[in-house]
């Protein structure tokens, strides 16, 4: 669907939202960007799972790229409270090891790959510049961190720091930290992070799409009013 079919298609299904939830949706659609981006490689404890998804709703980021190696990305719902729905997963579980097929696919977006781990090149958060382009932020399992692979093929690194007795702060923190640090910092720049027209467009599609019931059915109306009335 190109851009101005869509627009067409989404003032129709507007109609079908309540006012309140319809302004809701075009508040938070205002404030979505896709400047930074997450990345999960095999985490497997659903609360942390789900918090993450959480945050990068809170925080106005839409992406989130899930890597399945060994472990099944599962969602708890009463963590993730229905923010799963409102933004754009993607996930790679085709072969037994995908975490270069995501990273390859990151970067032909455009993404420089930034792994959240000690290295000896890295950087603190309020450090990691923002200017050179988009930011995936790859985070690992639980127990073990970013697997060689995903270490081998960042493009730069970044830590957190610590002062305690702990060797590493939970994936959910971890993950929320580095959201608000760099989150702060992008709006507070002059960078031109804003979502495009047409990515605008298509989420609200989405968005609409998830607050309807039947949408299918009245997206299929729309169509056959629109070819006898070209």
């Amino acid at each position: 669907m190109n851009t101005a079919y869509l627009r067409e298609l989404n003032e129709y299904l507007s109609a079908f939202v309540t006012e309140r939830r319809l302004e809701k949706i075009h508040r938070v659609l205002a404030d979505r960007h896709r400047y930074l981006s997450v990345v999960l490689e095999d985490i497997y404890q659903p609360h942390n799972a789900s918090a993450v998804l959480r945050s990068c709703d809170a925080f106005g980021v839409q992406d989130v790229h899930i890597i399945e190696n060994r472990n099944e990305y599962r969602i708890n719902p009463d963590v993730e409270l229905g923010t799963a729905q409102w933004l754009s997963i993607h996930r790679y579980r085709r072969q037994e090891h995908n975490t270069a097929e995501a990273v390859a696919s990151l970067r032909q977006r455009g993404y420089r790959i930034v792994a959240t781990a000690p290295h000896r090149n890295d950087c603190l958060l309020e450090d990691l510049p923002l200017e050179p382009g988009p930011i995936a932020l790859m985070f690992g399992t639980e127990l073990t961190g970013l697997s060689d692979e995903a270490m081998a093929l960042a493009d730069e690194y970044v830590r957190i720091p610590m002062h305690g007795f702990v060797e590493s702060y939970n994936i959910s923190v971890s993950a929320a930290l580095s959201l608000y640090e760099l989150n702060r910092r992008l709006r507070g720049s002059q960078i031109p992070f804003s979502l495009t027209d047409d990515e605008r467009q298509r989420i609200l599609h989405d968005w609409l799409a998830a607050s309807i019931k039947k949408s299918d059915a009245l997206e299929a109306e729309f169509r056959r009013s629109r070819d006898e009335n070209p």
